[in-house]
């Protein structure tokens, strides 16, 4: 037997002060044409996660954050249609880095930029470990006064131990 979830309510949760400044708040935002990082809870395919709504008001939910995100930036998602990430970085929470589309086009960017040298989808770590990767050393360049962006550029090129990188295909 099989439980159905309610779909999640993306405007409400949107709209919610509280779940905007908690969403905001694990934001690492380093200027509008670079990766925003998620600094918060990660799942096993890299995407942030955050507990939106309130328990008080039974509006609890866990969600994905650039699908939040996304819906806080630029209102609701068509109905069927995803977050695609021009950049690659599943944790980034850059709104000039999303863009709606078919899931069957998510699947496309991945297959089409998987297997580039040094691509944020080709990382050793898989997308999780990179997200996590970015996440610990910006929290702990900001907790011991280190140079942040140093320590981002590290995490990323721990995950290409080769050093190879291919550019654009197109």
């Amino acid at each position: 037997m099989t439980t159905e979830q309610a779909p999640v309510p993306w405007a409400a949760l949107a709209a919610d002060a509280a779940t905007v400044e908690r969403y905001r708040a694990k934001v690492y935002d380093r200027g509008p044409d670079q990766c925003a990082y998620w600094l918060g809870a990660i799942s096993s395919s890299g995407h942030g996660k955050l507990r939106a709504g309130s328990r008080s008001t039974k509006t609890s939910r866990v969600v994905t954050v650039h699908v939040l995100g996304f819906v806080i930036a630029n209102g609701p998602l068509a109905p069927g249609a995803v977050v695609r990430h021009r950049c690659d970085e599943s944790s980034c929470q850059q709104p000039t880095h999303w863009m709606s589309g078919e899931r069957l086009d998510n699947i496309r960017d991945y297959y089409a930029r998987s297997h580039r040298a040094g691509h944020a989808l080709g990382d050793v770590r898989g997308p999780d470990g990179r997200a996590v990767a970015i996440r610990d050393a910006i929290l702990k360049a900001q907790a011991t006064g280190a140079d942040v962006e140093a320590a981002i550029a590290a995490a990323i090129a721990a995950g290409n131990p080769s050093g190879a990188s291919q550019g654009a295909l197109f």
